[in-house]
């Protein structure tokens, strides 16, 4: 079966519907990948990177974009990456006003049950989570 690795531009023009050439061939493409006629293989990097598109460019709200990218994710057709976690990390980004790649490297913490070394303290409002700050001597 034939397997597609999504760029973010056709990632964004399914979830936008804005454009009237690319948006109804992501719409084929993505009912294509439903029907099992192939795979759309999302990475993280896809997904952060359309998380700072769709809030950066289009000023979508927080939790619009993580609706729209977890429909996505749970579709048929569509292998993401470190699926579990990256619904958690939307999740967690729906909820709080920690950035994107913050949340992921939460949900990777708590699903791994790891500690985050950081200096930022807005890992400290998980609560699933513990973070290492580092000393100097």
């Amino acid at each position: 079966m034939i397997k597609y690795l999504l760029d973010t531009n056709v990632l964004i023009r399914f979830l936008r519907g804005d454009h009237p050439v690319h948006s109804p061939a992501t719409r084929e493409l993505f009912a294509e990948a439903c029907d099992g006629k192939c795979v759309l293989l999302l990475t993280e990097i896809a997904v952060a990177e359309a998380v700072w598109v769709l809030q950066s460019v289009y000023k979508t709200e927080r939790v619009q974009v993580a609706e729209g990218l977890r429909k996505v994710i749970l579709s048929a057709g569509i292998r993401c990456a470190r699926r579990d976690e990256m619904l958690d990390a939307l999740g967690r980004f729906a909820s709080t006003k920690c950035d994107f790649m913050d949340c992921y490297l939460a949900a990777l913490a708590a699903a791994s049950g790891d500690s985050i070394a950081s200096f930022d303290k807005d890992f400290d409002r998980f609560t699933d989570i513990k973070r290492w700050q580092p000393l100097s001597a």
